[in-house]
């Protein structure tokens, strides 16, 4: 790799870390960034898992004020997160390269769309409300089988669900989100990494970036108005989704 091309992939892990810490959408970054790299799309969908996973974890720490009161609640959904993730994961490598290449513009442009409606997905302040119920449970495995297939736009995804079936604040759903996609990339991780299918040099160099891109995107989202980082992922799931309509 260049000295430039190792400049893009830090760049996207951290951004991608921020981003997901905020709402979601990092997948857009980095999954962007290995195709530039010339990463075949499963390797570089694959390896998206393993990148987001360390800024999961630090913006689930940056949250633990809004986690530690609250976990035992979630027991269930972490366990259906889990199962999805597993169901998810096993269907991508039962595609080859070029089906799953077939699928990439069509995946995209749907999370795009999903990913820029997020403000009128964006969960409103409610009653906290049982986060076990049967419509939460079913959209989360839902989501976590989305989560573990593909990923991008995941984070939004949850935010909306979780918003409508569980309600509460947007910075406990927030971080209940993150939590829960601890989960779902630890599994993708497992089943990738046993399938053969991670990119490592590609990810040695984003997995540190995308954790303080975690940790910092929690400060941002606290802090910081969302909308430019918002419309920057926008452009770019725009832009993949076109590149691979036309290279298709």
């Amino acid at each position: 790799m260049t000295i430039t091309m190792i400049a893009l992939l830090a760049a996207a892990g951290f951004l991608s870390g921020a981003v997901n810490a905020i709402a979601g959408g990092g997948t857009f970054l980095t999954f962007g960034a290995m195709t530039l790299a010339g990463v075949p799309p499963i390797l570089a969908n694959a390896t998206s898992s393993i990148v987001q996973f360390p800024g999961y974890v630090t913006s689930t720490i940056a949250y633990w004020d809004e986690i530690s009161s609250r976990w035992r609640s979630a027991l269930v959904l972490a366990l259906v997160s889990v199962i999805g993730a597993f169901a998810g994961a096993f269907l991508l490598l039962s595609l080859d390269n070029p089906s799953f290449r077939a699928l990439v513009p069509w995946l995209l442009a749907a999370a795009t769309a999903v990913f820029a409606a997020g403000p009128w997905l964006k969960p409103k302040a409610s009653a906290e409300r049982s986060a076990n119920s049967p419509g939460s449970v079913i959209g989360q495995l839902l989501t976590a089988i989305y989560g573990g297939f593909f990923g991008a736009g995941m984070g939004i995804m949850m935010l909306a669900v979780l918003g409508v079936t569980t309600g509460g604040s947007y910075h406990h759903l927030n971080a209940l989100k993150n939590m829960l996609a601890i989960l779902i990339a630890a599994v993708a991780i497992i089943v990738f990494v046993g399938g053969g299918v991670i990119a490592w040099p590609e990810a040695i160099v984003m997995i540190p970036a995308g954790a303080l891109g975690g940790y910092a995107g929690v400060w941002m989202a606290r802090r910081v108005p969302q909308a430019v980082l918002r419309w920057c992922v926008v452009a770019v799931g725009v832009g993949l989704t076109i590149y691979y309509f036309v290279t298709g």
